[in-house]
């Protein structure tokens, strides 16, 4: 069996990434999204195992500690992580997965392990439409949004670093050329468009 393929996705928070991935997920088969355990508080209407895997900091720091995370940061005074075990026996069934880590997560893959991924970067159409967008939310304080504003700036820097730029001025838009980077990955690494491998007997004829 051919292994799944694994996808970073990153974006400054107020990009749209989460909308993004939820259409992406609705419209590629095979496609896994990696439920990161997190030390943040759950916000309203999520559920533990779905958006997160919610844990106490002593817990996120017994399972680092034991190498359990692939990758882990953290962000905005939280922790994030992407468990190691799902990942690879996702990746080992032969389905590809989704990680949806900042920069510096992406920048340990990248750097400090030997996981072969492909990365996306989604961008805002502007600096001031990030702004907007978090504003618009109504949910944080003053100070949160400023330091999300300050974060973004610094996330922005880091995009050339990445495989492939996805501005989402389009919400539509945005999800097909993510899933369009899914697809020529699947057919780059034999596989079908489903992310099933491409049978043997057609890529190995027998004579006639």
């Amino acid at each position: 069996m051919t292994n799944g393929s694994l996808f970073i996705i990153s974006a400054p928070s107020g990009a749209g990434k989460s909308t993004i991935l939820k259409r992406v997920m609705a419209e590629v088969e095979n496609l896994v999204f990696s439920i990161s355990h997190t030390t943040r508080r759950p916000r309203p209407g999520e559920i533990d195992g779905h958006a997160y895997h919610f844990v106490d900091r002593e817990t996120f720091t017994r399972l680092r500690n034991a190498g359990g995370f692939l990758e882990w940061a953290e962000v905005h005074g939280n922790f994030y992580g992407t468990s190691r075990e799902a990942v690879e026996t996702e990746t080992g069934q032969g389905r590809d997965v989704i990680l949806d880590i900042d920069v510096q997560g992406a920048e340990q893959l990248r750097k400090g392990t030997d996981v072969n991924a492909v990365s996306i970067f989604v961008l805002p159409p502007s600096v001031a439409e990030l702004e907007r967008r978090l504003r618009g939310r109504g949910t944080e304080s003053e100070e949160t949004v400023r330091l999300r504003l300050d974060n973004a700036v610094r996330e922005l820097r880091q995009a050339e670093q990445y495989d492939f730029l996805v501005v989402n001025d389009d919400l539509a838009t945005a999800a097909t050329q993510i899933a369009a980077v899914i697809s020529a990955e699947r057919a780059k690494h034999r596989r079908l468009a489903d992310g099933h491998p491409i049978p043997t007997e057609v890529l190995s004829p027998p004579d006639r």
